[in-house]
């Protein structure tokens, strides 16, 4: 499946989760389903939890946000000493 593809696989409507961006389709949020792979979840176990998800669009979310990424810039949290 293509970026194009993948990326066809996330909306953004402001009437739906605040507008922010989600599966489409669905009420889960990329930031939602990203939390949850932070906090250790495997696609699997979204997977069987969330009937109807699919890999892809779980891989759609990852690539929306390193999308979104890419021409942000982030100052550092902390200040590291020499």
């Amino acid at each position: 499946m293509s970026d194009q593809q993948l990326l066809e696989r996330i909306t953004i409507n402001s009437k739906v989760m605040v507008g922010k961006p989600v599966i489409k389709g669905t009420r889960l949020t990329v930031e939602y389903i990203l939390n949850l792979l932070a906090h250790d979840a495997t696609s699997a176990e979204i997977l069987k939890e969330y009937k109807g998800l699919t890999q892809e669009d779980i891989r759609a979310c990852i690539l929306f946000a390193t999308r979104a990424l890419e021409s942000t810039i982030f100052m550092p949290l902390t200040v590291e000493m020499a």
